[in-house]
């Protein structure tokens, strides 16, 4: 734990520390997680790019059953990461982003303006934590917890996209 260093008293892992093992890679989001400020923006963003790469011809169902798999691989291993960093929602970890912001991507318009709102609004809401987000956040500890408020938050960017459809916002130029 050596190349882990202490910055602003949170452990802040260094890339070697990350890229050395494949479950860090994947809850640092591919490396995202290290691009500070904001490596919650940055990791929704990289998990954009990775739906507009992925996603296409994907089925539905496939992409159902990822979801689900990736949020119970989430629960785990943002629990072992944080216990290693000595911190159980260390701002690095981002998987909780990438799952939640697929699951929005997955459920709205697939348009550029659509996904632009969508990454707006989740953002806010992952940000700002209206209840019972930020409730949640604080109640529940660990892996679970790490991914039950960006889940919350992907909730609130749906029910507001559905409403926004709903009144006949235009979704796409």
């Amino acid at each position: 734990m050596s190349d882990v260093r202490t910055r602003h008293r949170t452990k802040w892992p260094t890339a070697q520390w990350v890229f050395s093992d494949p479950g860090r890679i994947m809850m640092f989001g591919m490396g995202s997680g290290l691009f500070r400020p904001g490596s919650g923006t940055w990791g929704t963003l990289a998990a954009w790019l990775l739906w507009v790469i992925a996603s296409p011809g994907a089925s539905d169902l496939a992409i159902g059953i990822f979801l689900l798999a990736a949020l119970l691989y989430g629960c785990w291993a943002a629990d072992v990461v944080g216990k290693a960093l000595n911190s159980p929602d260390h701002v690095g970890i981002v998987w909780d982003e990438f799952v939640a912001f697929w699951l929005v991507l997955w459920l709205i318009p697939d348009t550029l303006l659509a996904q632009i709102l969508g990454f707006v609004l989740f953002r806010f809401f992952d940000v700002v934590k209206p209840a019972p987000i930020r409730q949640v956040d604080a109640r529940l500890k660990g892996g679970v917890g790490v991914m039950a408020d960006d889940v919350l938050a992907a909730g609130y960017t749906l029910l507001a996209m559905a409403i926004l459809i709903r009144l006949g916002v235009p979704m796409s130029f």
